[in-house]
């Protein structure tokens, strides 16, 4: 991120240094200031966290490419900050070649891109980034809307007449995402809508009027016993978008009962020189994941999303694993192309995505672009589950706690009854486009793979 171009030239022998918010991703546009660790006038070292940002369920920390004095803070916390947008000023030791430099642009507050691929089991609207492709109509309204809220209203049908009577608890009353959201949903039960008179409205910006940033409530004791608790932001997020998704898609979960004992033998046979050879422990994780990968190979529609009308068959195949992290919430970080990776391959990115992802180090891409979503409610002791579709995706995979059970086995000499060890699969799909038959048969598929696996294969 250092370069000359970032640098003042200053007359007591210091340069200041222009801190960029850095680069998260090829889809990452923006991200919100969660708080900021040093405050101006704090002395910095190198690579000392100056601040937490979040792109929705990612928080990461920026930190500082250069040592010095932290002179000023161009944002404050809640903000949203566009990628590359100067975000702090930096005193440090030294000159540097005299190289003109544009003063840090005030940059316009807007509504966060939402990333819910990153949530197991909620919806997510398509948020285009581009004006070309928001109706053209809202270059004739005097009112701002954010990219997210042009999106939500094009996904919804709502027209820019109908959005500038919509009441805004913005800066200025301006439009936010909840006040489009709430207006959608009054507008879905017939409750009556709030208009509000919009010749006043303007574009928040950082020096006009920014929204004001609300303590955090306390948890408050009411009746003696019972305790109200405040939503983080990340269960706020989740919550609004598992209703979304229960709302855009009709959910049928199949279930299979597979006998795997075939897979746990192989594993506890191979597991201790898989961990000498690999410096990895394996799990059964990498497993499902191959074959999730092998089923969709053989019914590819299950790697579908919906626009509309449109089915868009996905051509990669990228997989999401719910991971549970220290605060409850879940996250999805994705495996990209994993049909194109070995057990081996599969199990080192399982293994460095669960860890980064405890450790809260993901990068914003890397719970991106998936097109299908496994989760494992076996590791809380579940037997079985019904998920739900983590849009824009069509169908998602739980997996329960793997028991031992009598079973009927036939032989050449005759039904027989054994210990084996069986799980249940239960695989929920968007019936909008994914029929019964296709959502048993691809199930059904994942469960003959894990019971045909072969107790000789070599590590690979």
């Amino acid at each position: 991120m250092r370069s000359d171009t970032n640098y003042k030239h200053t007359k007591n022998n210091m340069a200041q240094y222009e801190l960029l918010l850095p680069k998260m991703g090829e889809s990452v546009a923006e991200a919100t200031i969660i708080k900021w660790t040093k405050q101006p006038g704090d002395l910095i070292q190198l690579d000392d966290t100056i601040l937490e940002i979040a792109t929705d369920k990612v928080d990461s920390e920026v930190p500082s490419p250069v040592a010095g004095k932290l002179v000023k803070q161009l944002f404050s916390a809640d903000d949203v900050v566009q990628v590359g947008a100067v975000i702090a000023i930096i005193e440090t030791e030294g000159t540097t070649e005299s190289t003109p430099v544009t003063e840090p642009k005030k940059e316009e507050v807007v509504a966060p891109t939402v990333n819910v691929e990153s949530i197991p089991g909620v919806a997510q609207l398509p948020i285009n980034k581009t004006e070309e492709n928001t109706p053209q109509d809202f270059k004739n309204s005097d009112r701002f809307y954010s990219p997210l809220v042009k999106n939500i209203a094009a996904q919804e049908n709502i027209t820019v007449a109908e959005l500038d009577q919509v009441k805004g608890s913005g800066a200025e009353g301006r439009l936010t995402k909840d006040d489009l959201l709430n207006y959608i949903q009054s507008k879905n039960s017939g409750a009556p809508i709030k208009a509000v008179p919009v010749a006043t409205e303007a574009p928040a910006t950082v020096e006009a009027s920014k929204p004001a940033v609300s303590p955090a409530k306390p948890v408050t004791s009411v009746s003696g016993g019972d305790e109200i608790i405040e939503m983080d932001r990340m269960r706020k997020l989740i919550a609004e978008h598992m209703v979304m998704s229960k709302h855009t898609s009709p959910h049928v979960t199949s279930f299979v009962e597979a006998d795997v004992t075939n897979m746990v033998m192989w594993r506890d046979k191979v597991k201790k020189a898989f961990e000498q050879r690999e410096n990895e422990k394996i799990t059964f994780t990498p497993i499902f994941v191959e074959a999730v990968s092998r089923a969709i190979k053989d019914f590819p529609m299950i790697n579908v999303t919906v626009n509309g009308t449109q089915i868009i068959k996905k051509r990669d195949i990228n997989i999401g694993m719910a991971a549970a992290l220290p605060s409850g919430n879940l996250i999805v970080p994705v495996i990209k192309n994993a049909d194109q990776l070995n057990l081996v391959g599969l199990t080192k990115a399982v293994n460095d995505l669960a860890s980064r992802a405890r450790n809260s180090k993901l990068k914003p891409d890397e719970t991106q672009n998936g097109t299908f979503t496994l989760t494992n409610v076996g590791s809380f002791g579940n037997v079985m589950g019904t998920p739900i579709i983590n849009q824009p995706q069509v169908a998602i995979l739980a997996v329960g706690a793997i028991k031992k059970k009598p079973a009927v086995l036939e032989t050449e000499f005759g039904d027989v009854i054994a210990i084996r060890h069986m799980m249940f699969l239960s695989l929920s799909y968007d019936h909008r486009v994914v029929d019964g038959a296709l959502g048993g048969s691809f199930v059904r598929r994942v469960a003959d793979y894990l019971e045909n696996w072969d107790i000789n294969r070599e590590i690979n």
